[in-house]
């Protein structure tokens, strides 16, 4: 049963390789590169159209589909290994599997925000030019959590933008702080569970 977690775990992680190698030749023109891109399009591209397809991920210029796949891959690949490391499945075991990989998956859209949380109080301490194209999809990222944040620390008490952003950074900090020192602590008490 260990051997062919693992096995599956190396298959997941091949093919995430090949899938991120297919994304960064889309940004040089893949077409150019004759027969091997083509087999390497026919291999990743029916995953990837899943993605564009059924979640429409789309923000402003930029497509998280492939994000999204990726991550997904990356869980499957996380649990394959935890399957492979042990000796005995029990649901207890199971259960701390899947709590920490939807953790896994929470964390990574925390860290994404608080990043882009980041880039868009530098732009505003710096007065960057806020209307170039970069701004509007920092901006189009940014201005929905940002708003919902601020909703649920202000309610409909209006607050300093800066305040906002300050906050919201701190509050998605904590969050994850929180989160990466109590999470791996209950799937631990789940994980014993006999069943």
């Amino acid at each position: 049963m260990r051997l062919i977690f693992g096995f599956l775990a190396s298959a997941v992680s091949i093919y995430s390789l090949l899938i991120l190698i297919r994304i960064i030749l889309s940004w040089f023109g893949s077409s150019a590169y004759g027969k091997p891109v083509q087999l390497l399009n026919s291999i990743t591209d029916p995953y990837l159209n899943w993605w564009r397809n059924n979640l429409k991920l789309r923000v402003g210029a930029l497509d998280f589909s492939a994000v999204a796949g990726i991550a997904a891959l990356s869980v499957m690949q996380n649990i394959f290994i935890r399957f492979s490391s042990l000796e005995r499945v029990s649901l207890g075991t199971i259960l701390a599997i899947i709590v920490l990989t939807v953790w896994s998956v929470i964390s990574f859209i925390l860290i994404f925000f608080i990043v882009v949380i980041i880039i868009r109080l530098i732009g505003y301490l710096t007065s960057s030019n806020m209307y170039s194209r970069f701004w509007q999809i920092v901006d189009s990222i940014s201005q929905p959590v940002l708003y919902r944040l601020n909703r649920i620390m202000f309610g409909k008490r209006i607050s300093g933008f800066l305040k906002g952003i300050i906050l919201s950074l701190l509050l998605l900090t904590a969050i994850l702080i929180a989160g990466n020192n109590v999470i791996p602590i209950l799937a631990g008490y789940i994980s014993r569970i006999p069943i």
